[in-house]
């Protein structure tokens, strides 16, 4: 399992009730990196989601070629989300993220039951979006 998860499963346990982890969310999405204004772009808005939600990245250059993605949001909890969904699958090969089993992910921090539907939907539209791009960068 990815580290990173590993982690915070941990931490969600440990903070126990949703309040708590919602608070932990959004300092997530605080702590991601800025966005270019350039990349808040239409080309780059995710489609299904009920906020507004950007999703840019490029391969690396290094051996193996890595996605590099960002991603922002104009709703705190999204911005949370998207950290997230950033921490199971950026600087990770293609390959890693078309494995990673970021629905599994999704229901062991147990928030299949505590998000509403339409951020469940733009949850899973978000991680369609950075699949794409990584079966987009897979090598034939």
């Amino acid at each position: 399992m990815n580290e990173s998860l590993q982690e915070l499963i941990e931490t969600f346990e440990l903070l126990g009730d949703w309040e708590e982890r919602y608070r932990h969310l959004i300092e997530l999405g605080r702590k991601l990196p800025a966005m270019p204004d350039t990349e808040h772009s239409e080309a780059n808005k995710v489609r299904g989601c009920m906020s507004q939600v950007w999703l840019a990245g490029e391969l690396s250059e290094t051996n193996p070629p890595r996605l590099q993605l960002r991603g922002d949001s104009d709703a705190h909890i999204v911005k949370g989300l998207i950290a997230l969904i950033l921490l199971l699958t950026n600087n990770r090969t293609p390959r890693e993220v078309l494995d990673t089993d970021i629905d599994d992910a999704f229901t062991r921090l147990g928030l299949e039951s505590h998000l509403s539907m339409n951020r469940r939907n733009g949850f899973y539209a978000m991680v369609e979006r950075i699949k794409q791009m990584a079966k987009d960068a897979c090598p034939a």
